[in-house]
């Protein structure tokens, strides 16, 4: 099943954009965020993050599968 994906605008102290689905409570703000789109994994919506911003991560609470230390 897809789910809509968001990367946030603004980069965590690492340098990493964190990518998030629509229903996470750490789910950027609407000026924040941009819609990278529906993807069946986590996987796919770094990818498309990627190509916005040189390092993107997932969220550890809404993508863990995705997420990197």
């Amino acid at each position: 099943m897809k789910q809509n994906y968001y990367v946030n605008n603004n980069a965590q102290l690492n340098g990493d954009h964190e990518v998030h689905v629509s229903t996470c409570e750490y789910f950027p703000m609407m000026y924040n965020r941009t819609y990278l789109g529906g993807f069946e994994t986590c996987q796919e919506a770094v990818r498309e993050a990627t190509k916005r911003y040189k390092k993107a991560n997932g969220c550890i609470h809404c993508c863990r599968l995705c997420h990197t230390t």
